[in-house]
């Protein structure tokens, strides 16, 4: 008659105990125990030697030792199933509701006793084995079990769940990469495994995040695993997505990259913020004080950020710049100011216009449209007859424009002389670049390709064409513009208003002052030029030749220019800016990196559709002029599509000269990976 043993020095024969073996509790019947060491029959019917210490601390019952091989197995089994079954009926996570707050730890039969007023062996095995499983809650240390506190048992059990998904993730990922990777070599449509809906949706953040080089610690781990095998391709998660077809032809990764959001969807969940805005505007709105700017800018454009007027005085000129004014009931570090300094700038791509400002108010409420109230900054800026600098006056005011124009109607009223007030302009605009040159300007003037793309995906079709130059408009506003961010960058000087500059205080040699046009001039100038630098200090502009440049005139589509912005309009209100130097310093570490990772969209991107165009036409012949020679590798431009191709020297002849001019195809044009292979070279 099997009785109840308590735990003592030694193990008599006959007695059912369990040890741990490969994570897991082992059922055996001591068969002979001699000083401490055991030997045991388990429910596998193997044999095995074990030190009694490691037995688990639950043993029982004692039965006949001399019971056959036969009658041992049979008694396993019954006390395998029982203790399964008693197992499989607890709620552990109950127990520790009970015991949590009581102990930090106690022997299996405290446990036992909250359950059970006499537990037997069984039920003191079968709670022992679930509360061995339940590492989240309890931790084994023979002879005790020690309770988790409750931060402990949600963080575990938060690891648990994560490697649980991982796990799942992982294996269902393998399979799914390798089907994606196998039809994309194939050119085929990929036959999709079946997975849970919530698996598919991991795997493709994490394709998304690949892309984005985003990938967090897990994720990357995730990836590793279930792309092993597959090439080390720049753009491998982005051709998979593509072949899984959660992704278009097309797809513009350059975004990703920068972490920026494309179109104005990403501004709805501002949308109570916006609200707010749209109302202090209403109640503030007051009658215009300046009715006579007028703006020049593409037929297109929605977002202006800028108007003007001119007249003569005093054997000068005077021009009033009045500058669109979005942060006028802007609040600086709210959820929606750091999502807009996260954008950086607004992107004009071939497929469309992505704004740094809420839509509703960068082509709405502050966009300087004609006939609407608006609030500005109006700078009254005297020059001489020949065009110096004399004065600069901003001040804040409300605004109405008398007239919205574009480039082609203001080129043709300079033209023909039709409007006095543009044909002054002129006058004046040529002065002004005539004194940046004499101050060393390098002025790089090209032509201009417009890519257009119509429809999406694998129905893109691009095309390319040469935007017709309206040089006298355009110089109008550039001159102006750039009026505007030396004069106002001076007068902060004057003021101890500090504003974010661009700087590039760099030697240029004489040679470097001029217009250049030619490609060969071109390729030489930039060779002499370096990036400019975003900083607070001061300092000249040598490509400008303006010895102070703070950007300020496209508030709109610029954080610099809004930050700026921002600091004149507090000092005028106020007598102090906004910022001190050391706050700006500070911001325009961050503003730097985000400037460049969203310049980088608008660099990359149009090229890309520009090679996308090639690719369709790599056996036509295209206009090329050869513009540096120097080393094994040429450099040939192609000024319709203003992209440079390198080509080996031997494949272009023997006398090489800049300047020469060729026609060239291609044999293999990639926009993916922004490759293009020169085919043939045929002189002019």
């Amino acid at each position: 008659m099997a009785k109840k043993t308590l735990l003592g020095p030694s193990v008599r024969p006959g007695t059912v105990v369990e040890f741990m073996h490969g994570d897991q509790p082992q059922l055996a019947w001591v068969l002979e125990e001699s000083s401490g060491r055991l030997r045991l029959l388990t429910i596998n019917k193997r044999e095995t030697k074990l030190p009694a210490a490691r037995l688990l601390p639950w043993q029982g019952p004692v039965l006949d030792a001399e019971a056959t091989r036969q009658d041992v197995q049979n008694i396993l089994n019954e006390h395998q199933e029982r203790r399964g079954e008693i197992q499989a009926g607890l709620d552990v996570m109950e127990l520790w509701d009970l015991a949590q707050g009581e102990v930090e730890a106690a022997p299996l039969d405290w446990f036992a006793g909250l359950l059970w007023e006499d537990p037997d062996a069984d039920q003191l095995a079968g709670l022992g084995r679930a509360m061995l499983q339940a590492k989240t809650h309890f931790k084994f240390r023979p002879p005790n079990f020690e309770i988790w506190p409750a931060e402990k048992v949600e963080l575990k059990m938060r690891r648990q769940a994560e490697e649980k998904e991982r796990e799942a993730v992982t294996s269902t990922g393998q399979t799914l990469i390798q089907a994606l990777w196998t039809a994309h070599g194939q050119g085929r449509k990929a036959q999709i495994p079946d997975m849970p809906a919530e698996l598919a949706d991991s795997l493709a953040r994490i394709l998304r995040h690949k892309i984005g080089d985003r990938l967090d610690e897990t994720e990357r781990k995730i990836w590793t695993s279930i792309s092993k095998g597959l090439p080390d391709l720049p753009h491998l998660a982005l051709l998979l997505a593509q072949t899984w077809s959660i992704l278009p032809p097309h797809h513009n990764y350059h975004l990703d990259e920068a972490d920026y959001a494309w179109g104005n969807e990403w501004s709805e969940s501002f949308a109570n913020e916006i609200k707010e805005v749209e109302k202090e505007f209403s109640n503030q709105v007051q009658e215009p004080e300046c009715e006579d700017l007028v703006s020049i800018d593409g037929a297109s454009t929605r977002d202006i950020d800028d108007a003007f007027s001119i007249r003569r005085e005093d054997g000068g000129y005077v021009v009033s710049i009045g500058l669109a004014r979005p942060d006028s009931h802007w609040t600086f570090g709210s959820p929606l100011d750091r999502a807009v300094l996260h954008r950086a700038t607004s992107l004009y791509l071939p497929e469309g216009t992505s704004h740094m400002m809420p839509e509703q108010f960068g082509t709405g409420l502050y966009s300087l449209g004609a006939g609407e109230p608006r609030p500005a900054l109006v700078t009254d800026f005297r020059l001489d007859a020949d065009g110096n600098l004399l004065s600069a006056t901003p001040r804040t005011a409300w605004v109405r424009v008398a007239a919205n124009t574009t480039y082609e109607k203001a080129e043709a009223a300079i033209r023909d002389k039709s409007d006095a007030s543009l044909v002054l302009a002129h006058d004046l605009a040529e002065k002004l670049v005539a004194r940046r040159i004499d101050n060393g300007a390098c002025i790089i003037r090209k032509p201009e390709p417009l890519v257009t793309v119509t429809g999406e995906g694998a129905q893109a079709q691009v095309d390319i064409s040469l935007k017709e130059p309206c040089p006298a408009s355009e110089l109008v506003i550039s001159e102006f513009m750039i009026l505007a961010n030396m004069g106002l960058a001076a007068w902060a000087g004057e003021n101890n208003v500090p504003l974010l500059h661009r700087t590039q205080d760099i030697a240029l040699p004489p040679e470097a002052a001029g217009i250049f046009t030619e490609p060969t001039e071109i390729m030489h100038a930039v060779k002499l030029l370096l990036p400019p630098v975003l900083e607070t200090a001061p300092r000249r502009h040598a490509a400008l030749g303006v010895p102070v440049y703070a950007p300020i005139t496209s508030p709109l589509r610029r954080y610099t220019d809004f930050i700026n912005m921002a600091q004149v309009g507090t000092f005028l209100a106020t007598g102090s800016p906004r910022l001190d130097k050391e706050e700006l310093d500070q911001l325009a570490i961050h503003l730097s990196m985000r400037i460049q990772a969203a310049g980088a969209v608008q660099r990359f991107r149009p090229r890309y559709w520009k090679l996308v165009y090639l690719a369709a036409r790599r056996r036509e012949f295209q206009p090329a002029v050869l513009v540096d020679e120097a080393g094994p590798m040429a450099t040939l431009a192609m000024p319709h599509l203003q992209i440079n191709v390198r080509a080996p020297k031997k494949l272009l002849g023997d006398k090489l000269y800049p300047g020469q001019r060729f026609l060239i195809n291609f044999t293999r044009v990639d926009p993916l990976t922004n490759e293009i292979r020169l085919g043939e070279a045929l002189e002019e």
